[in-house]
């Protein structure tokens, strides 16, 4: 492809607007629209729409209604999930910037918008808004329409839109795909009236993508760590039988050793062309198995959902050794979770001062059935603190159900909180959904990110926690419910309620007792033996011997700030062990950002940081800020004695988004 003055380039060039619009005009009255400085991708799209679309419309058609964007949102639940803190963070970078980020389905459908709010008039005058479509067959030439359909990134500019009314409007846009199969899942987009022109908003919109993406890749890695967790015993287990262990999209991803053997002979059985394990898919669909696209020799009874707290992780198609003699019962049972400890808080793995008064203390604090507020830094371990919490106390019996309130949208956290009735909206599942309130009863709700709870799905929690009672979507009766909740935010709530963007009368429910996490920079004494038991860890799930560290990674360790605390450890861990092979871990396995860098490169990856004293210091001191309010800019800039929008421009301009967005994340 080629990206610079070739016909095929991706981005626009605005001084040619007068040359492009004459060969619209062209093209519209029928004649060959050629010109130098009509790119290829354009002059292709306009074709494709060409008897199609109207060249005249001005806007898209009118969104669908709520109830069927409803069940486009769930549909498309992990997209969304991935997506929210990235379009969160558009409110933010793309202020007074004239421009908004667009977060579409693989049809083009808009499912969220976020971004400068002087431009919410504009956009909806033509319906660039959740629910409405995008697509090149029903909108023309457009950078999410085009871009889905060519595959690539594309910015359109001005006068290249086909239709005549959206000529005013400038976007990029790039596709985002799944991680693993490649299949294409939405496209992300830049849009803005056209003096808003940026050839950047084209890379923008390709790193915005490019970090969806990354989110989605380490979603399924995480999902099928846990699946691979919950089946090992399994798999290890001596017996007849094969097993094939699938992820939630139906790939084969582990079997035991007499899968193969039994797969070719149940195929040759049934007169089937046995074929290779890899090749080998379990099709779903709404959740379900779809039999009718399965190979005629897979009888459907052999198939075990795998579903831990109500989530799907996959699926184990069991092979019948027909040689043997195996009872069903044993065939079909699930491998049992490892004894716990006799004191769940022995788990919590830290030796500082620090840490060890906040495990004294949530050991008490797990003794009383009183809501727990943790705060702390992301990644401290919060929710490793709740679980804990819940088994050490008296609710231990019963579920611990967890939901993150910053990964979805106000609509699916509404639906994900406090289920649905059957019928309640077009898309709604036959039966309806128990939400997560209801799923815990009896036992201990979880709640993380707490602090990103909409501000008007506020007061139907406070309203549970007060009466002890959940009504689901479209049910006028309410269903009693008993439970413990703990909470976690890494923002300053306090601040949050001053600034109108918490409630105060929910704040003084969670927040009956508060337990402060220290962040890893506060355990520094304790990082070595910590590095030792998550890399013990890491290997244990790889199944591969634990390799020894070198001091010079220890060094590297030492100097930096770890603003994404364990669960950046673990991370930068987990990969030095792939990179290593299983030998000894040295400076060479270091990630890019943290191998030879001082201690503000380290921590912040700033491209500003080795530009001079003055401009390293006043970066520090923004960072420092910053994370001593948890992202909260606002406190942050009050506590600079700037203005908010002066700390964007600064942000801005010292090259300190990414900084900003991890500590923020």
């Amino acid at each position: 492809m080629v990206t610079g003055n070739g016909s095929y380039r991706t981005f626009s060039r605005p001084e040619n607007d007068d040359k492009i619009m004459s060969s619209w005009e062209r093209f519209m009255g029928g004649q060959d629209p050629a010109s130098d400085a009509l790119r290829r991708l354009i002059d292709d799209s306009w074709r494709r729409c060409h008897g199609i679309v109207d060249p005249g419309r001005s806007h898209a058609p009118d969104p669908v209604v709520e109830e069927t964007l409803h069940g486009i949102l769930g549909d498309n639940r992990d997209l969304v999930r991935a997506s929210t803190p990235v379009m969160a963070s558009a409110r933010d970078f793309l202020f007074e910037t004239g421009t908004v980020m667009v977060l579409t389905d693989a049809e083009g459908v808009v499912l969220s918008v976020e971004g400068d709010r002087t431009l919410r008039d504009p956009t909806e005058r033509i319906r660039l808004m959740p629910g409405a479509n995008w697509s090149e067959a029903v909108c023309g030439t457009n950078a999410i329409g085009t871009a889905l359909q060519i595959g690539q990134p594309i910015q359109i500019h001005s006068a290249e839109h086909y239709c005549s009314g959206i000529k005013r409007w400038s976007c990029s846009a790039s596709v985002i795909r799944d991680p693993l199969s490649g299949v294409t899942l939405g496209a992300i987009d830049i849009s803005g009236l056209s003096e808003s022109y940026s050839r950047h908003s084209l890379a923008l919109a390709v790193a915005a993508a490019g970090r969806i993406e990354n989110r989605l890749g380490q979603r399924e890695m995480k999902l099928r760590y846990r699946l691979l967790d919950h089946c090992l015993e399994r798999l290890r287990a001596p017996g007849g039988d094969g097993l094939i262990v699938f992820d939630r999209s139906g790939r084969a991803i582990k079997t035991n050793d007499k899968a193969a053997t039994l797969m070719a002979e149940l195929a040759k059985g049934r007169g089937s062309p046995a074929s290779a394990i890899r090749d080998l898919t379990l099709p779903w669909r709404e959740g379900r198995v779809a039999p009718e696209n399965m190979p005629d020799w897979i009888d459907h009874n052999w198939i075990e959902p795998i579903l831990l707290e109500g989530e799907r992780l996959g699926a184990v198609l069991v092979l019948p050794d027909r040689s043997a003699v195996v009872r069903r019962a044993g065939l079909r049972a699930l491998p049992r979770n490892p004894p716990a400890a006799a004191d769940p808080f022995d788990r919590l793995t830290g030796r500082s001062p620090a840490y060890l008064e906040a495990v004294r203390r949530a050991r008490l604090l797990a003794k009383s059935p009183v809501p727990v507020l943790l705060l702390g830094e992301t990644g401290v371990g919060k929710d490793a603190f709740a679980q804990a919490l819940h088994a050490g106390g008296v609710q231990c019996s019963g579920p611990f159900v967890a939901i993150n309130c910053g990964g979805f949208s106000r609509e699916l956290l509404t639906s994900e909180l406090f289920g649905y009735a059957e019928g309640a909206f077009t898309g709604a599942r036959r039966g309806g959904m128990t939400g997560k309130i209801e799923a815990a009863d009896g036992g201990t709700l979880f709640l993380d990110e707490v602090g990103e709870m909409p501000l008007d799905l506020q007061p139907h929690l406070l309203r549970v926690l007060e009466a002890g009672e959940v009504y689901r979507i479209g049910e006028n009766q309410p269903r009693k419910v008993k439970l413990r909740l703990i909470a976690a935010t890494n923002r300053d709530l306090k601040a949050e309620v001053e600034a109108g963007r918490f409630r105060p009368d929910l704040f003084y429910r969670i927040a009956v007792t508060t337990l402060k996490l220290p962040s890893l920079r506060d355990r520094a004494g304790a990082l070595p033996a910590l590095a030792e038991h998550l890399l013990a860890e890491i290997a244990r799930r790889y199944e591969i011997p634990v390799p020894d560290m070198k001091p010079e990674v220890l060094e590297v360790f030492h100097r930096h700030d770890w603003p994404g605390n364990i669960r950046e450890l673990r991370n930068v861990l987990e990969g030095m062990l792939l990179e290593s092979g299983g030998a000894s871990l040295s400076g060479g396995h270091l990630p890019p950002e943290l191998a030879g860098t001082n201690r503000v490169d380290v921590a912040f990856g700033s491209p500003a940081a080795a530009t001079g004293t003055l401009v390293r210091a006043e970066s520090e001191a923004i960072l420092a800020a910053i994370r001593q309010h948890q992202g909260n800019l606002t406190s942050a800039a009050r506590d600079l004695g700037i203005a908010k929008s002066t700390l964007y421009v600064r942000i801005e301009r010292l090259g300190l988004k990414e900084s900003v967005g991890l500590m923020r994340g």
